[in-house]
């Protein structure tokens, strides 16, 4: 039987957050604050004591993207620089086909300045290479331009060469070099966001080292977050938003291994929306192969209602990751790409985590929807206890430990 999508008022989830609130660097890894929430107790502690407030059979689940340093800056002239913000593969390539990509691609771009770009071409030229930019299309909400470059560079290479930090825009601030490692979680490794990961840039050794003595192990999954991340909702009803998409990679040997962790009862907690997103895209992928809805041959997207839908038979957490391996093992897949435009607020029927870890998010936007997935109105007064006690608010800020259930 077909559900109704919820119907959320966006202006239900605006919270007044003052400039000056915002971080604009962040501290050293470790010792940021976190705000502890179990089942609606609130603490206020430190992000190098997380280890204290897990529960015991804790499993963390940590997003290992990388972010890719995807602002090109092109002179037009010697006063005049068009920014190209290098957002995903406009071909039937994955993000981490197109990383690998030599000489030239076409890639989905914002252009900064674009009205400036007489030109038919733009270029960037150093002692070691030369990377020319052509708008070939616009579409509504981005370009599509070809990048050609010289030399054995690969497209990810040559981001890293020439271009800049893509920090989110409320920071409202150029990207230092520094930013390049502190907008950077110390485990990424797979190349492919234009945003990080953020909950993830509070982690260090001595935090992991901590952790293993306690006993509380973690595994890695890959989403590449897109800037769409950033996109605020505009419609006044949530059903009426259209959520981004984004580039999730599956390895048969996570699923085998998180099968046995549900099986076995470890508390499975997400380290971000984006690992927490992921997760719930690959239990719906499994749902949705079950039902024979799609193929493994296809190019799959998760659709963004799915949740909340009632049109596909759910499946056990468990049944469903062990499904997953099962099936990509007669495949012959050992990894698999696909996409997720899942969306996550109230009323969401989660069915994997026994937590979150997460950092706090924008007013109206769908990160602060998913966190009122889990704590229903409540999150207000979360948010209300963090600005009171002086917690540093989005990426570079602060963070919190959600325990909405019995542990």
């Amino acid at each position: 039987m077909k559900k109704s999508l919820p119907s959320l008022d966006i202006n239900d989830f605006d919270y007044p957050l003052p400039p000056g609130r915002i971080a604009k660097y962040p501290l050293p890894r470790g010792t940021s604050k976190l705000l502890v929430n179990q089942r609606g107790q609130l603490q206020s502690s430190s992000y190098k004591n997380i280890g204290e407030h897990l529960p015991a059979n804790s499993h963390l689940v940590f997003n290992e993207t990388k972010v890719v340093q995807a602002r090109l800056l092109f002179p037009k002239n010697e006063h005049t620089l068009i920014e190209i913000f290098c957002l995903e593969p406009a071909e039937q390539l994955s993000v981490e086909e197109a990383m690998q990509e030599t000489q030239t691609i076409a890639y989905k771009c914002l252009i900064g300045g674009a009205k400036k770009w007489k030109e038919k071409t733009l270029e960037i030229k150093t002692e070691t290479f030369q990377i020319s930019a052509e708008k070939l299309s616009r579409a509504e909400d981005h370009f599509v331009v070809r990048l050609q470059w010289s030399g054995a560079y690969t497209f990810g290479e040559i981001l890293d060469l020439a271009g800049k930090t893509p920090l989110p825009p409320y920071l409202k601030r150029a990207a230092e070099e520094r930013d390049k490692e502190q907008y950077q979680t110390v485990y990424a490794s797979r190349p492919g966001s234009v945003a990080a990961p953020t909950a993830g840039l509070h982690f260090n050794d001595a935090i992991f080292a901590d952790l293993a003595q306690r006993g509380i192990e973690r595994s890695f999954l890959t989403l590449h977050v897109g800037a769409g991340t950033f996109k605020p909702v505009s419609a006044p009803d949530v059903s009426q938003h259209e959520m981004h998409a984004e580039e999730v990679q599956l390895e048969a040997s996570f699923a085998r291994a998180l099968a046995k962790r549900l099986k076995s009862g470890e508390k499975i907690i997400p380290v971000g929306t984006t690992s927490l997103r992921a997760l719930e895209s690959m239990y719906w992928l499994a749902c949705l192969l079950n039902a024979e809805k799609v193929q493994w041959e296809e190019r799959v997207t998760i659709p963004q209602w799915i949740g909340f839908e009632g049109e596909v038979p759910a499946l056990e957490a468990a049944e469903a990751f062990a499904y997953l391996h099962e099936q990509m093992t007669q495949n012959e897949k050992q990894h698999y790409t696909f996409y997720t435009q899942l969306i996550i607020a109230q009323g969401y029927p989660h069915k994997i985590i026994s937590g979150l870890i997460t950092n706090f998010h924008q007013p109206k936007s769908t990160l602060l929807l998913l966190i009122a997935s889990l704590l229903g109105e409540e999150w207000r007064t979360m948010y209300n206890y963090a600005l009171q006690e002086d917690f540093r608010f989005l990426s570079y800020g602060d963070g919190c430990l959600i325990l909405p259930y019995d542990t």
